[in-house]
């Protein structure tokens, strides 16, 4: 089964659908603009829906699986995850990171505080 995303007028993911392999196969194949134009011919646009684009379920291709909240960055043919916190940001590989390492000791759980932008002990 294929999976698409529908971004609103700010690239947005707004909901996830499941189409046939099929349909895309005879619409361009995977990640092809025939495929996500024949989704808006088959699934109306919800609320503020503007567009349909093609995801990974396996992380196969645009980096990651889309969900709510996440974005789609057209410049880098990507899905990014919504920001955790206000102080992370995202490295070369386009994933979130703290502004400080976590700890390296594995025998303990630890998480995110934003007030003290620090790794505490949980």
């Amino acid at each position: 089964m294929a999976h698409f995303a529908e971004l609103n007028s700010s690239n947005e993911v707004l909901r996830v659908i499941v189409v046939s392999n099929d349909d895309v196969n005879a619409n361009g194949g995977d990640q092809h603009a025939d495929a996500e134009t024949f989704v808006a011919t088959i699934v109306p646009h919800g609320t503020g829906g503007v567009a349909w684009k093609q995801c990974s379920y396996n992380h196969k291709f645009r980096k990651q699986y889309a969900g709510m909240g996440y974005t789609y960055d057209s410049s880098k043919n990507k899905f990014i995850a919504p920001k955790p916190y206000a102080s992370w940001s995202l490295d070369s590989s386009d994933d979130w990171k703290a502004p400080v390492d976590m700890p390296d000791d594995t025998s303990k759980r630890y998480s995110w505080n934003e007030t003290t932008k620090a790794w505490d002990e949980v």
